[in-house]
């Protein structure tokens, strides 16, 4: 997906419309002070129009259409381009100091992904990254990515790299942005994530979509994006109005275990946390609203009084209790797996072969 827009052609050089007014008078044998003449404006006036000093008017360009009889909008549009040309040849050297700025992304990853369009030019390339963030310039970036999401400094996954962080974020925005919610609603919510419970066991292809819909009709966008090279992160959970919530997925760990709890601990923050909480998953973070997310998706994936009863049938839990507990539940058997090894009644190296590969389909 590009999130680029169609712009017109912009030749590399626009001349100024008073030199399309001198070859005019020229070609008619009119000097300027006569022109000057014709239409009451001062010869000063008409000199710095031809010398690219002053901008023909709207009014200067009705005078022209007498006087000559060529068109207003002739003139006015030769003047817009003009003025067009000599900003965009501004901003180039403006940008030009920036260069070295765009170093801080993964233009080549974000191209190959089709988040943005390639350019052979440095400068159109820095202008379509400016676009995919929608922002003006590269000073905005900071005024945006490290002011206004200044909470995900909490998360290491944010700290390590904030601007590979900035655009993994932002794409989910984006891809958010297409999905239409239901105003927010917790109760629908909830009775979603019962249905979405029972999709764990469905290959991705069905319950990607139907998470999508599920979601969405409870106010809440659900968007998965592909991870980026260095950004360790399974997961982030944010408001996108006081009516929209985004969870953004992505698929770090590559198993299907560690995917629905990442799932399951996002939906905890929707519930539990304040809408002006903003949460970027990344290991290390420790603190009383992750740990309480955690709890939520352990036990909603799992319910504690099912747990407790759980036991294994010899000296350990086999293949088969995992199988048999996860039928029990209708959940996938690798969510038990990584339960059991997450609490210590399993070797990290055992029954792994339950946990199902995920994997992106270009890839």
């Amino acid at each position: 997906m590009s999130n680029s827009i169609h712009t017109e052609y912009m030749p590399d050089v626009v001349s100024p419309p008073g030199e399309t007014l001198l070859e005019m008078l020229e070609e008619r044998g009119m000097s300027q002070s006569e022109l000057a003449e014709r239409t009451g404006r001062p010869i000063k006036t008409i000199s710095e129009i031809i010398n690219g000093k002053t901008a023909i008017t709207t009014e200067t360009a009705l005078q022209f259409e007498k006087v000559l009889g060529v068109p207003a909008r002739f003139w006015i549009n030769r003047e817009r381009n003009y003025q067009e040309w000599k900003a965009r040849e501004a901003e180039r050297e403006e940008f030009e100091r920036h260069i070295s700025w765009m170093e801080n992304f993964p233009v080549r990853e974000m191209v190959k992904l089709g988040w943005i369009n390639k350019f052979d030019d440095a400068i159109a390339q820095m202008i379509e990254v400016l676009r995919f963030f929608g922002i003006a310039s590269p000073d905005q970036w900071t005024t945006v990515w490290e002011g206004t999401a200044v909470n995900y400094r909490r998360s290491p996954a944010y700290a390590a790299d904030p601007y590979i962080a900035s655009v993994w974020l932002r794409q989910g925005e984006i891809e958010a942005q297409d999905i239409y919610c239901d105003p927010y609603d917790s109760n629908k919510f909830r009775e979603a994530l019962t249905e979405i419970r029972s999709l764990t066991t469905r290959n991705p292809e069905e319950f990607v979509p139907a998470i999508t819909q599920l979601c969405a009709r409870a106010g809440v966008a659900v968007v998965f994006i592909h991870e980026l090279p260095r950004l360790r992160t399974s997961g982030a959970t944010r408001w996108l109005t006081s009516s929209k919530a985004l969870i953004q997925l992505s698929l770090l760990y590559k198993r299907d275990d560690q995917l629905w709890f990442t799932f399951f601990h996002e939906a905890g923050h929707i519930l539990k946390h304040g809408k002006k909480d903003v949460f970027l998953e990344g290991a290390g973070i420790e603190d009383e609203k992750e740990e309480e997310a955690n709890r939520f998706s352990a036990d909603v994936l799992i319910p504690p009084p099912e747990y407790r009863k759980f036991t294994p049938s010899g000296n350990h839990f086999s293949e088969a209790d995992v199988i048999q507990f996860a039928r029990q539940l209708d959940i996938a058997p690798g969510i038990v797996v990584g339960r059991l090894q997450h609490d210590g009644y399993l070797p990290r190296t055992h029954l792994n072969h339950l946990k199902r590969p995920l994997a992106w389909a270009d890839d």
